[in-house]
């Protein structure tokens, strides 16, 4: 009985020469040489029956349906790699790399207690953690997941809500003293407002109040634009720079130090949804899907816990 899948190897060849982008760059990798890797492709489109690539002296590109075929297969190896993973996981503990990408708020305040956790239990895991104030793309550059703030666009990609943040308006005791307390939002455009630049728009970012039950998005009319890192507004507010919004989760600690006062708490009540997001179509590791189950499981926890009342 003749062997079904004895081109595999020939479907290796096509995906490293699309990978590396020529083929003596894949043969280099393949540790073979480039006549056996055009061989090999030469093979693969006779039996399918199309092109894949074209090949000239100066350039190779691939046929849309060598695309095609390119996405299929890496999603058939990849299931058969995560089914490999998961024979060896059988029989012992978790390992491997997980990436993660997170936001600088839910990077320095939230998640270091829930890795910890996650790494107590599967010690032989390493995370790759980019804390940064950007969205990564997640396949483009080889994440295994993200942590997003706020709404999330339609994109395709598995969300999993992980907790809804309070927000708060804060400021140092110092610029109260000096600047006065506002006792209303309209009282707040005669104040040092330390807002923080949208880097999707450029503008500073609305401030989410609520007056008598109702939601209002307020413009500040900052003193100073901050942009790139949001944390930064409140290291100015606490140098007493002015008074910003911030996550109570962030603000939490100062406000029980009292390095930072409450500013009209009468108005809090808006929050912002943190979620985890990864790709559906890829193929998770176990070491992926543990800490998924960790994230989700112990953030809203974590939340509950940690919540102060209203001040």
């Amino acid at each position: 009985m003749p062997r079904q899948f004895d081109y595999l190897g020939d479907v290796e060849a096509f995906l490293a020469i699309a990978d590396k982008g020529t083929i003596s760059a894949a043969a280099v990798s393949l540790g073979t040489t480039a006549s056996v890797l055009s061989r090999a492709v030469a093979r693969l489109e006779a039996r399918l029956g199309v092109q894949l690539m074209r090949r000239t002296t100066r350039r190779l590109s691939l046929t849309d349906a060598g695309k095609s075929y390119l996405e299929q297969s890496r999603s058939a190896f990849a299931l058969m790699a995560d089914a490999e993973r998961s024979m060896r996981d059988q029989g012992g503990e978790l390992s491997g790399t997980v990436r993660i990408s997170a936001p600088t708020t839910y990077g320095h305040y939230r998640l270091p207690p829930l890795l910890q956790v996650f790494m107590e239990l599967h010690p032989k895991v390493l995370i790759e953690l980019s804390i940064a104030n950007r969205n990564v793309d997640l396949v483009q550059e080889g994440y295994d997941m993200a942590i997003r703030q706020g709404a999330l666009p339609d994109s395709g990609l598995i969300a999993r809500p992980l907790e809804d943040a309070q927000l708060c308006l804060v400021a140092a005791p110092a610029y109260l003293a000096r600047a006065g307390v506002p006792a209303d939002i309209a009282s707040l455009e005669r104040h040092a407002c330390l807002s923080f630049t949208m880097p999707s728009t450029g503008k500073p970012a609305a401030w989410h109040l609520r007056d008598k039950g109702a939601d209002v998005d307020w413009q500040p009319l900052p003193r100073m634009h901050i942009a790139d890192d949001v944390l930064g507004v409140v290291t100015m507010a606490q140098q007493g720079l002015g008074i910003c919004q911030t996550y109570r989760f962030v603000a939490d600690e100062r406000l029980r130090s009292s390095q930072l006062v409450a500013v009209l708490p009468q108005h809090w009540g808006r929050s912002r949804p943190f979620s985890l997001i990864y790709p559906p179509h890829r193929s998770l590791s176990a070491a992926s899907r543990a800490l998924i189950a960790t994230l989700t499981d112990k953030a809203g926890m974590l939340a509950s816990h940690a919540a102060l009342p209203m001040l």
